[in-house]
């Protein structure tokens, strides 16, 4: 583990002091688990971006696509 210096608003350091003491936490902790969560996410949110931008299609069709004008009838 790394130890670091975080720097914050007085009113942020007391609110988060708060926070992990409600949690039964230090500060320390309470912060790193909150980053690994925003890591965790970021990394979900990047694989499924790259699925979504790696998808082609479902298949051939069959035959020729709707028009617009068709799929649009009043």
């Amino acid at each position: 583990m790394k130890n670091i210096t975080v720097t914050m608003d007085d009113t942020v350091a007391e609110w988060v002091r708060v926070e992990a003491a409600k949690r039964g936490s230090s500060v320390s902790r309470l912060l790193g688990e909150w980053l690994a969560e925003k890591m965790r996410q970021e990394d979900a949110y990047a694989q499924a971006m790259r699925e979504a931008l790696g998808f082609e299609s479902w298949g051939a069709s069959s035959g020729p696509y709707v028009p617009r004008e068709t799929l649009f009838l009043r």
